[in-house]
C-alpha cells in the first residue's frame, strides 16, 4: 500500500512537472516567434526584458530555491505559474501562432519531458532534485532537436523551391528591398504590371528567405510571368542569401533610413545591406533610391531615382506630382495620400517603363493604384475622418502624414507608439513635429513612453498603457469633426 502511495504521489509529481515545463515552453516559443526564430535577438534585443524575468528566470530560480528548501511548494509554484501566464497571454495582442513549426517543436518538447520523467520515475533517487536540472534539460533538449530539425527542413524545402523556379522558364523576378515602403511598393507594381503580364506577389510582408522559400513551394502558380517579392533584413547578409535563392532579373532598392539601426548600428551598415540585392547572378537593371549614395557610373544596370520626382500637390484627396521621363516631364494623379507615396509609385514607374509600359498608359493606371490597407488608409466614420497609417513606422514617412494632417481645419488627435526600433533622436525629432500639429496626442505603450511624454509639451496628451481601453479613450475625448490619425503600431511585446 505504501508502495502505491508513492508510486502516485510520484505521478502526481511528474504531471505537474510537466504542466510546468510546457508553460516555459510556450514563454520561450512566444519569444522565438515574435523575433523570427533568432536566439541572439529574443535574447539581447528583446523588447521587455521585464517579461524574461518574471516569466522565464524568476520561476526557474524559485523553482530550485524551493526544491533546496521545501519541495511541497512545487505544487503551488507548478499550477500558479501556468495561470499567471495565461493572464499574460490573455493581455498580448500577438499571441503565439500555433504553426507548423510550433507544433512540432511541442511535440518534441513532450518526447524530451517523457522521456527525463521515465528515467528519473524509475530512479531511486528523490526527484525532481536540486542535482538534476529536470526542468532545464527538456526545455534545452526540445530546442536543440527543434532548431537542427527545421534547418534540415529548411534545407529540404529550398532545394525543392530553386528546383521550381528553374523549371519555369518564362518567369521574371522583380525583389523590393527597403528601409520602409517596401510592402507598398510591391502592391503598387502588382496593381500596375497585372495589366499586361500574369503576376504573382509575396503574400502580406513575407519577406524573409524561410518566409519565401515557402511561398515559393506552396503558392506561386506555374503561369506565373512575373513574381514580384519583398526582401527584409535584420542583419548583413540576409538580402544576399535572398538575391541567391530567388535571383532577381529586376532589383528595387528603395528609400533608406535609421529603421532597425539597432540591429546594425550604423546607416551604412544599412545601405549595404540593401545593396546586397543587386548581387543576383541574373540581374538586368537595378532601380536605386538616391539615398543610398549609389553611383551608376559603376554599374551600368543601376538607375538613380527620386531626384526626378517633383511634388505638385498632396492633400487629403489625393496626390499630383511629376516625373521627368526621357526630355519631357509627365504629371500623375493617385488617389493614395501623403507625398511619400510619389517616391513608391517612382519606382513603379521605372519597372513599367522598363518591361514596356508607355508613360500614357502608366498616367491612367496610376490614377487606379488603391491604398494598402493600414497605410494612410481613409476612413469616414460618425462624422470623424480617421486616417489609419498603422503600418507606416519610419520616420520619414510619419513626418510626411503629419504634413498631410496639418492641412486639415479641424482639430487634429493622433494616436501613436513613435518609432518603434529607431533611435531616441529620430523619436524626440519627430515628438517636436507632432506637437507643433496635434491638439490631442495619444501615447500608446511604454517603448517611446518617456521620450514622447518628456518632449511633447504643448499639445494635451495621454498615455495608454492598455491598447484594449483605447476605443473608450478615444469614445471620451473625440467628437464630429475631428480627425484622428493612426501613426504606427507597435504589438504588447514591444
Amino acid at each position: 500500500m505504501t508502495d502505491l502511495i508513492l508510486i502516485g504521489m510520484r505521478g502526481l509529481m511528474l504531471s505537474v512537472h510537466a504542466a510546468f515545463v510546457f508553460a516555459l515552453g510556450y514563454y520561450i516559443s512566444s519569444a522565438m516567434q515574435w523575433y523570427s526564430y533568432k536566439p541572439f535577438r529574443a535574447i539581447f534585443h528583446y523588447n521587455k526584458p521585464l517579461w524574461h524575468l518574471l516569466f522565464l528566470i524568476l520561476p526557474l530560480a524559485i523553482y530550485y530555491a524551493v526544491l533546496l528548501y521545501d519541495d511541497s511548494f512545487l505544487y503551488y509554484l507548478f499550477v500558479f505559474y501556468p495561470f499567471t501566464l495565461l493572464f499574460w497571454h490573455s493581455k498580448l495582442d500577438k499571441p503565439l501562432q500555433f504553426t507548423k513549426r510550433i507544433k512540432r517543436f511541442f511535440l518534441f518538447l513532450s518526447i524530451a519531458v517523457l522521456f527525463v520523467d521515465a528515467l528519473f520515475f524509475l530512479s531511486p533517487k528523490e526527484y525532481p532534485s536540486p542535482q538534476f536540472p529536470a526542468v532545464v534539460m527538456p526545455l534545452f533538449i526540445a530546442l536543440f532537436v527543434s532548431f537542427l530539425y527545421e534547418k534540415i527542413l529548411f534545407f529540404s524545402y529550398r532545394h525543392e523551391a530553386k528546383r521550381k523556379l528553374k523549371s519555369m522558364k518564362n518567369l521574371r523576378i522583380i525583389a523590393i528591398t527597403a528601409s520602409y515602403g517596401k510592402t507598398s511598393i510591391k502592391n503598387f507594381l502588382y496593381h500596375i504590371l497585372s495589366a499586361k503580364y500574369i503576376c504573382y506577389k509575396t503574400p502580406r510582408s513575407v519577406n524573409t528567405i524561410v518566409g519565401l522559400t515557402q511561398d515559393v513551394n506552396t503558392t506561386l502558380p506555374l503561369n506565373t510571368q512575373i513574381y514580384i517579392a519583398e526582401a527584409g533584413a535584420r542583419e548583413r547578409g540576409d538580402i544576399e542569401e535572398i538575391a541567391e535563392f530567388l535571383e532577381p532579373d529586376i532589383a528595387i532598392i528603395g528609400q533608406i533610413g535609421a529603421q532597425h539601426i539597432e540591429y546594425f548600428k550604423s546607416l551604412e551598415a544599412i545601405r549595404d545591406t540593401k545593396m546586397e540585392l543587386i548581387s543576383s547572378p541574373k540581374l538586368e537593371k537595378a532601380f536605386v533610391h538616391e539615398s543610398l549614395n549609389a553611383d551608376s557610373n559603376e554599374d551600368s544596370r543601376i538607375n538613380i531615382f527620386g531626384h526626378e520626382i517633383k511634388i505638385i500637390e498632396a492633400g487629403l484627396e489625393g496626390t499630383k506630382f511629376s516625373m521627368k521621363i526621357g526630355r519631357k516631364r509627365v504629371e500623375f494623379e493617385t488617389k493614395l495620400l501623403g507625398s511619400f507615396n510619389a517616391v513608391n509609385l517612382a519606382a513603379c514607374i521605372h519597372t513599367a517603363l522598363y518591361l514596356g509600359f508607355k508613360a500614357e498608359e502608366l498616367q491612367k493606371i496610376i490614377g487606379s493604384v488603391n491604398s494598402v490597407e493600414h497605410r494612410l488608409q481613409r476612413i469616414d466614420a460618425n462624422g470623424k475622418i480617421i486616417l489609419d497609417d498603422s503600418f507606416n513606422g519610419n520616420f520619414e514617412g510619419m513626418k510626411s502624414s503629419y504634413e498631410l494632417v496639418k492641412t486639415y481645419n479641424g482639430r487634429k488627435v493622433l494616436v501613436t507608439p513613435g518609432i518603434v526600433e529607431s533611435t531616441k533622436e529620430e523619436n524626440e525629432k519627430l515628438a517636436r513635429i507632432m506637437d507643433g500639429i496635434f491638439d490631442l496626442i495619444i501615447i500608446t505603450g511604454s517603448v517611446n513612453a518617456q521620450i514622447l511624454g518628456q518632449t511633447i509639451s504643448r499639445a494635451h496628451k495621454i498615455v495608454l498603457s492598455d491598447k484594449s481601453q483605447l476605443v473608450n479613450i478615444l469614445a471620451q475625448n473625440t467628437k464630429a469633426g475631428d480627425l484622428i490619425l493612426f501613426s504606427n503600431d507597435a504589438p504588447t511585446y514591444m
